[in-house]
C-alpha cells in the first residue's frame, strides 16, 4: 500500500513529538496511537514528530518503532508532514533507523549527535552528512545536551544547512541567548529556509519573537489546541495574547511536577503527567510508561487532574 506524503519547503508552526500510549503489558496501544493523532490533529498542529522524547523512542524496542511508524503515516495520510526521529547511538544504527523511515514514507528525519561514546564536533559532523547521504531526505538535527552530552556547534549546522545537508533544527539546548544568535547567524548568512524550531515549550512566545519558525512542545500532546492559539496570535503580531497563551499553557505546565523527586525521575514525572493528562481527557486508555519509568499514583494523578480542571480542560 503507498502511503500518502505530506511535504513542505521550510517546516513551520506546531509540530509535537507525539507521546506513544502503551498498554499494560508495554506494547503499543494502536487504538489509542490513533485517537491521540486525530487529537493533534484536530487542534490545528502544522506536523507530528514521532519517535522523538516524549515519544519514549530511546525506551522502544524495533518492533516497536515499526509499530508507531506504519499506525501513523498510514493514518495521518498526507494530511500533515511527518518527521520521525532515527535516534541511536551511533552512525550505523541510526541509519538503521533511517532507512526503515524513508521506506515508510516520512517528510523528513530527526537526529541527535551520537551518544554513550565521548564524541568529537568533527565526528558528529561526519554523521550527520552520512545521514543525509545515505538517504536523500530532509534531515532534522536535534540539539539535546541534556540527554547526549553534546551540544551541537552553530557554526557547524550552518555549515550543513548551507551545504544542503540539514533542513532544519529542533532546539532543546534551553539557551535562549544561544537561539537568538543562531537565528540572528542564519539571517545574515541569507539561510532562511533553514528551519529553527524550539523544544522549550514555556517560552515560545520569546523564541518566536526572536525568529524561530515553530515549536515542538511535549505539552503539545496535552493541549495542542493551546499551542496552535499561541502560534496564530505571533504570527498576527499580537504578542499581548500570545504572551497570555503562554502563561497559561506554563500554568499548565506544573502538571510535570506531579511526583516529588525523591520518588522519581524528571523524566518519569514528566511523561507520567502528559500520559495520565490524555488519560483523564480521553484521548488514551491507559497512562502506561515504558520500565524503567516509575508510574504516577493515585494522588499525584488526582494533582494532574487538579491543574487540568483549573485550566477547563476537564
Amino acid at each position: 500500500m503507498t502511503t500518502a506524503i505530506a511535504t513542505v519547503s521550510k517546516l513551520a508552526g506546531v509540530v509535537p513529538p507525539v507521546c506513544t500510549p502503551l498498554t499494560p503489558d508495554h506494547q503499543v496501544d494502536v487504538a489509542s496511537l490513533l485517537r491521540l493523532v486525530d487529537f493533534q490533529l484536530a487542534g490545528g498542529v502544522d506536523g507530528l514528530f514521532i519517535l522523538g522524547s516524549s515519544s519514549e523512542v530511546a525506551f522502544l524496542p524495533d518492533a516497536h518503532r515499526a509499530v508507531v511508524i506504519d499506525t501513523v503515516l498510514q493514518h495521518v495520510a498526507g494530511q500533515v508532514p511527518v518527521l520521525i526521529g532515527v535516534i541511536d547511538m551511533t552512525t550505523l544504527r541510526v541509519l538503521d533507523q533511517a532507512r526503515r523511515a524513508v521506506r515508510a514514507g516520512c517528510a523528513g528525519i530527526v537526529a541527535t549527535a551520537p551518544f554513550y561514546t565521548r564524541t568529537h564536533p568533527a565526528e558528529i559532523e561526519l554523521h550527520l552528512r552520512q545521514i543525509q547521504e545515505q538517504t536523500q531526505v530532509p534531515l532534522y538535527a536535534y540539539d539535546l545536551p541534556v540527554s547526549v552530552h553534546s551540544h551541537l556547534d552553530h557554526d557547524m549546522l550552518l555549515r550543513l544547512a548551507a551545504d544542503g545537508v540539514l533542513a532544519g533544527l529542533k532546539d532543546s539546548s534551553g539557551d535562549d541567548a544561544g537561539l537568538r544568535d543562531l537565528i540572528v547567524a542564519r539571517n545574515d548568512a541569507g539561510l532562511t529556509g533553514f528551519s529553527v524550531l524550539t523544544g522549550s515549550e514555556l517560552t515560545v512566545d520569546n523564541a518566536l519573537r526572536m525568529g524561530a519558525d515553530g515549536v515542538v512542545p511535549g505539552l503539545g500532546n496535552v493541549d495542542p489546541h493551546g499551542y496552535a492559539t499561541l502560534y496564530a496570535h505571533a504570527r498576527a503580531g499580537d504578542w499581548d495574547r500570545a504572551a497570555r497563551e503562554q502563561e497559561r499553557l506554563l500554568r499548565l505546565m506544573r502538571i510535570v511536577r506531579a511526583a516529588p523527586a525523591g520518588r522519581m525521575g524528571r523524566g518519569s514525572s514528566a511523561l507520567g503527567a502528559f500520559k495520565t493528562a490524555l488519560k483523564l481527557r480521553g484521548v488514551i486508555e491507559h497512562a502506561v510508561t515504558a520500565p524503567p519509568q516509575i508510574p504516577l499514583d493515585d494522588a499525584e494523578t488526582e494533582y494532574v487532574r487538579g491543574i487540568l480542571a483549573t485550566a477547563g480542560l476537564l
